[in-house]
């Protein structure tokens, strides 16, 4: 290396130059305009990605909610007997508790044992009403066999159990109901799946029981609502997000002015984007419900598309997980397919 008069470095022999490259007016135009915010509406900006979705949201808002029944599309010759359960009021669940039991002392008083018709809960997809529903298929379960004499004794003790919390005029989780009586459950796997079966019985909502689910999902944004008589803001919950809460029947009041509701399979996502405000940007409601979905965050989810009608776009891995937590929140589980028709929202973008 050398030194000109004027201070400059040189290379000497042997050295290689830096190879600069030079971008082109083509070049340096194209950046440019990727730099823009979008005034001039290209697509992908904030204004091109704004106008589609308040196209979205008119497109939604002029396409009528299928509140369709089973009762009300005749599809016994396509898929044979369906069923699925409906909200009751608790003198009705009492009721029918009472008169289950009423048969079975009955029938013990007759000599013919003690024991419950439970349905099977098989499935099907009903392709008219886009969700999975219950085959309408029982068997009986008798407390004198032995394969089945502590499944007996568990329905016996849950039916009791639900109906002392209706009497009340109380709510219980399900962690709740396990705990009363542990000995006899075991594991709440017993206690939950039977719960499940004691809806089937009786045909109606797990809501409607009385027993619900611990909160795990979370919501953030443009959304305000009532709890019980207390005024909501999920915009003034911080970067954690108000909780989900499991009793739906104490939201009302649901008001928004957000463009769409953003559906975020994992916390972390969820997390970044409440830190960054970024319903302030595009004007939206953020839910995560923490992977896969739980029954307060899917009926949360299901209430907030028939009562602000607005579009709902999710966002999961593109892999088998994603798609299946996806299918949940669309067509509704296996394991709750009877109440299908309040915990599923088909049309998620």
């Amino acid at each position: 290396m050398s030194k000109s008069q004027s201070g400059a470095v040189s290379a000497g022999k042997g050295t290689k130059r830096p190879i600069v490259l030079k971008p082109s007016d083509k070049d340096t135009e194209w950046a440019r305009k990727k730099l823009r915010d979008g005034s001039d509406g290209r697509g992908g900006s904030l204004k091109d990605v704004l106008k589609k979705i308040n196209a979205l949201k008119e497109q939604v808002k002029s396409t009528e909610v299928d509140d369709r029944s089973l009762a009300e599309v005749n599809v016994a010759d396509k898929y044979g007997s369906v069923r699925e359960v409906i909200e009751r009021s608790c003198p009705e669940i009492q009721t029918s508790i009472e008169d289950i039991m009423i048969t079975v002392a009955n029938t013990i008083l007759n000599g013919e044992g003690m024991g419950f018709t439970i349905p099977t809960r098989g499935t099907v997809y009903v392709e008219e009403l886009n969700r999975i529903v219950l085959k309408d298929k029982a068997s009986f379960t008798s407390f004198t066999n032995s394969g089945s004499t502590r499944k007996v004794a568990i329905v016996t003790r849950v039916l009791q159990l639900v109906h002392g919390v209706l009497t009340k005029g109380i709510h219980v989780t399900k962690r709740d109901l396990f705990y009363t009586d542990v000995k006899l459950f075991k594991d709440q796997k017993d206690s939950d799946g039977v719960l499940d079966d004691v809806s089937c019985m009786l045909g109606c909502t797990r809501n409607s029981l009385h027993v619900v689910a611990s909160e795990k999902g979370v919501v953030v944004g443009r959304l305000q609502y009532l709890e019980d008589g207390d005024e909501i803001d999920c915009t003034r919950m911080g970067v954690g997000g108000k909780a989900i809460p499991s009793n739906m029947t104490k939201v009302t009041s649901m008001r928004s002015d957000a463009l769409f509701v953003l559906l975020v399979e994992k916390d972390a996502a969820f997390m970044r984007l409440a830190e960054d405000r970024f319903y302030n940007r595009f004007p939206c409601i953020i839910i995560t419900a923490k992977g896969q979905p739980d029954v307060a965050s899917r009926l949360f989810l299901n209430k907030l598309k028939r009562e602000l009608k607005i579009p709902i776009l999710a966002v999961v891995d593109s892999d088998p997980y994603g798609l299946k937590i996806l299918s949940v929140y669309m067509q509704g589980s296996k394991n709750m397919a009877y109440d299908s028709g309040s915990l599923s929202t088909p049309d998620i973008k």
